[in-house]
């Protein structure tokens, strides 16, 4: 085995060279961990302590390597300006990515929750549109809106990029002469292109370069296909704690459901299904079906929060059947929408297809 010692004081610095100088063939072996002078034999509690402080400092915003994302303050970006706080963030990622990879191979539980580009980029998986929504929900907004204007033109766009960096705006080109190119009708699908691939990757490539490398370090990326999103953030982070209580407790209703909330057949119904049929690994995965992650507040289900940063509880919507079988979910807005059904077998089969059909990326319309 390897030993792995850090002091209390200096964790983050001293985690980082002890990790960062091993080789890559030892990534596999058993670490044992060790806080200096406190004697204390790593039976596992040290490890798991370590993965969780460690983890803790390295996701802390004010270290500028991460911040939040757009729509849910429970899930961390990369910080595309980690370079100008921190001369060595890169190797901090590579120590991430390491630390990450460690955790899945020992079945430790890190503090941070991902957005999902960045577990789709771990496992090799193609990127989305949608998966912008995550990063920058103004930019999506307004991308998914050109798409639907009859003129492109009257908005005077070129293909470049305009980024704020502390304080400094900067202007970054699409395309070779992108500045003095307009966006028209004809050429808009290749600006949402450009900048979808500018924002999921380009201005962050060093950053997930390095996170990759060093997850690779310990699991290889073959090792992964068997996983898809969604389970990867539950193995990272572990199974929420889910109290059913408070989530039905903090639960709003519209459309045909507002008057009678929880009271409403179909509502009845979804709770039953959740509560009695659901394994943990289920209720789970319905919480990052709607919100976008597995985690919980610390404050619990009255703490959720929307794209704006306002608290946005878990909100039950109907719609009718005609318009959709499947229920959709809008994760800006912690929103199901749940049709109306007319059986509880019914809602039980299509609310578990849809749970398990997100993570395969087929779209349900």
């Amino acid at each position: 085995h390897i030993k792995i010692n850090a002091r209390r004081d200096n964790l983050l610095e001293d985690s980082m060279e002890a990790i960062e100088s091993i080789t890559q063939a030892d990534m596999r072996k058993i670490f044992r961990f060790e806080f200096i002078h406190e004697p204390g034999v790593d039976a596992g509690g040290v490890a798991r302590e370590w993965f969780q402080l460690v983890s803790d400092m390295l996701f802390n915003p004010d270290f500028a390597l991460w911040s939040y994302s757009s729509i849910n303050q429970m899930c961390m970006q990369i910080n595309p300006s980690s370079g100008i706080a921190n001369d060595e963030h890169l190797r901090y990622f590579h120590f991430t990515g390491r630390l990450l990879g460690k955790a899945l191979f020992d079945r430790q539980i890190v503090a941070g929750h991902l957005v999902r580009p960045l577990y789709k980029h771990i496992l090799g998986w193609p990127l989305t549109i949608e998966d912008l929504e995550q990063l920058d929900n103004d930019t999506y907004s307004n991308l998914c809106k050109l798409k639907d204007l009859d003129d492109v033109e009257v908005c005077c766009l070129d293909f470049t990029v305009t980024e704020d960096h502390w304080g400094t705006a900067q202007t970054v080109e699409l395309k070779p002469n992108g500045a003095n190119i307009p966006v028209t009708n004809a050429n808009v699908d290749e600006y949402i292109q450009l900048q979808m691939k500018y924002r999921l990757l380009d201005r962050v490539k060093d950053q997930v370069k390095a996170l990759l490398v060093g997850f690779y370090d310990v699991v290889p990326e073959a090792l992964l296909s068997v996983f898809d999103f969604q389970e990867l953030e539950l193995l990272l982070c572990g199974l929420p704690e889910i109290d059913m209580e408070d989530w039905k407790n903090n639960t709003e209703y519209s459309g045909d459901y507002e008057a009678k909330g929880a009271k409403h057949k179909v509502t009845r119904w979804f709770w039953e299904v959740v509560h009695d049929d659901f394994d943990e690994e289920h209720k789970a995965r319905l919480l990052q079906f709607v919100t976008g992650t597995s985690g919980v507040p610390a404050q619990g289900f009255r703490a959720l929060q929307g794209n704006d940063n306002n608290i946005r509880k878990f909100t039950v919507n109907s719609i009718p059947e005609t318009v959709s079988v499947f229920p959709k979910a809008h994760t800006c807005f912690n929103r199901i929408d749940l049709p109306l059904y007319d059986s509880k077998k019914k809602l039980k089969k299509f609310l578990t297809m849809a749970i398990q059909m997100e993570a395969t990326g087929f779209d349900i319309d």
